[in-house]
């Protein structure tokens, strides 16, 4: 056989089922692109109805079901669960990707009531995801978990505490539930990704120095090795890849896809 026929049949995802949550847009959405692409079933949950008929309106509508879902809310979260299960038979995948930046401030000035609701979104709800899916994943045999992170999860940065505080956890969560479900067939990764060209980071941009956001753009950008941010698309394929038989060996593991920006730095 062929090795790139060799490689597409590991990356085959047909009568996979999955969940992605933050699916309306940027990462999330170009996540359910790729593995609709790859064969699979996919459910999307997000916070933001009018961006999930976005998404979900251009894919085949057979193989896609959408539901509104605080991922914060356990109830919601279940009932996204629960969806994957009446509507394409179980689940084998999850994608915790739902991610909220936060503000911009020092920990003197971030208000509290902002640093709780990144706690909520980014940690809780990751929580919340390992929690209920593991338990559907384990009654189809096994599958694996993606954790959306940041390299925020493995450095600091002036600012950004709640934010990064919230993607240090997540590489923490990831690497018990690692352990916890490995016994179940469960594999659980995180993706850590670095600047992407999404709203998200013009949110930050604009934060860092409100108004002059394109100048923070080419600065930050070059920092970086490779000297561009990233594409959803790019973080898209690495997770294909760790929810798939390709990445059949990889479990418990932090996934830079960060253009070179961590190198030289400790990494957790």
């Amino acid at each position: 056989m062929d090795p790139k026929e060799r490689l597409a049949g590991a990356l085959d995802l047909a009568g996979k089922v999955a969940l992605v949550t933050g699916a309306s847009a940027g990462i999330g959405a170009a996540v359910v692109e790729a593995l609709v692409d790859a064969g699979a079933s996919v459910v999307l949950a997000d916070i933001d109805a009018a961006g999930l008929e976005r998404t979900a309106g251009v894919l085949p509508a057979d193989r896609v079901a959408s539901i509104v879902t605080d991922v914060a809310d356990s109830v919601a979260m279940q009932a996204a669960v629960d969806l994957a299960r009446t509507r394409f038979g179980g689940l084998d995948i999850a994608v915790l990707n739902a991610g909220i930046e936060g503000k911009v401030a020092n920990i003197a000035d971030y208000p509290l009531e902002t640093f709780d609701r990144v706690m909520a979104v980014n940690l809780r709800g990751v929580f919340l995801g390992l929690k209920q899916c593991g338990p559907a994943i384990a009654a189809r045999g096994g599958g694996s978990i993606v954790l959306m992170s940041s390299v925020a999860g493995v450095q600091g940065t002036p600012g950004f505490s709640a934010y990064t505080a919230s993607k240090h956890a997540v590489v923490g969560l990831m690497k018990c539930a690692a352990l916890e479900l490995a016994p179940q067939g469960i594999r659980v990764n995180t993706v850590n990704p670095g600047p992407i060209e999404t709203r998200m980071m013009r949110s930050i941009e604009d934060g860092l120095s409100p108004g002059e956001g394109e100048a923070v753009h080419q600065g930050l950008a070059g920092t970086i090795p490779l000297k561009r941010y990233g594409t959803s698309a790019e973080v898209a394929r690495l997770t294909l890849f760790l929810v798939s038989e390709a990445g059949a060996y990889c479990t418990g593991g932090l996934y830079l896809v960060d253009g070179g920006m961590t190198a030289g730095r400790a990494v957790a």
